[in-house]
């Protein structure tokens, strides 16, 4: 059986934990090579010695440089440049009066900002191979939480970022978005730090579903695996909303 992603060269952040990991290890089992980006250097290194064809490269997606040397470790590596596949992401917990500047800034950066330089340096490349890029946004975009002001705009930011994308680059680069619902992951945890009672808050998120569970890492993997993939063709500028039906709920 032929895979799906065969010698296509992936960049993806927040890769080394998560939702990133799950779709860094689903490309690889369809054929991808890969640039691993996060900031933990043991999970990454690790991770980039259990996947053949990968490289794992360090830093802060918020930098502008981190961006453009991402993009010039995948021409350097690999000689070309097919999907970008963005999931890095922080929180910023606070409301408007109690969110410090400094966190509003860096939840922006490393939620918005970050998106911008990495396909800014990317889309030249990804144009030569009628590339992908898939931004990993959230249902936040479309729905409040209690003090994730930083959080929420940022993600709502990525969606409308991804359209003025899809415009532009079409007809030779896809631009999707993902938007996960409460799945099990590391984020999913802290965010629950908003609320009196964490643990509960997490369990009622699964349970407010109408699959009565939590995402797994892996539901949300498979769904990205099928946009950047030529099955998904004819689908570029949309936001596709994955959370167990909980906006319906």
């Amino acid at each position: 059986m032929s895979m799906k992603l065969n010698n296509k060269v992936c960049i993806v952040t927040g890769a080394t934990s998560g939702m990133g990991k799950a779709i860094a290890e689903r490309f690889h089992k369809e054929g991808a090579k890969l640039i691993l980006s996060g900031r933990n250097n043991k999970r990454g290194n690790e991770l980039a010695k259990e996947l053949d064809n990968s490289v794992f490269f360090a830093g802060d997606v918020s930098s502008q440089n981190y961006n453009e040397q991402l993009v010039k470790i995948a021409i350097k590596n690999f000689g070309r440049l097919d999907i970008v596949s963005m999931n890095a992401g922080v929180l910023g917990l606070g409301n408007v009066v109690d969110l410090s500047i400094e966190d509003w800034h860096t939840t922006m950066n490393t939620n918005l900002s970050s998106i911008f330089y990495l396909s800014k340096y990317a889309i030249p490349y990804l144009n030569k191979n009628e590339g992908n890029i898939l931004i990993n946004a959230s249902i936040a975009a479309y729905k409040s939480f209690p003090n994730h002001p930083a959080y929420c705009t940022s993600k709502a930011g990525s969606i409308a970022l991804m359209k003025q994308m899809a415009v532009e680059y079409a007809p030779k680069i896809r631009v999707n978005a993902i938007c996960p619902g409460p799945v099990d992951t590391p984020l999913i945890w802290d965010s629950a730090k908003a609320f009196e009672e964490p643990e509960v808050a997490v369990e009622n998120a699964g349970k407010a579903t109408l699959m009565k569970r939590l995402g797994q890492p892996e539901d949300v993997a498979n769904l990205a695996l099928f946009l950047v993939s030529d099955e998904a063709s004819w689908i570029t500028g949309t936001a596709m909303t994955i959370d167990g039906g909980i906006l319906n709920a």
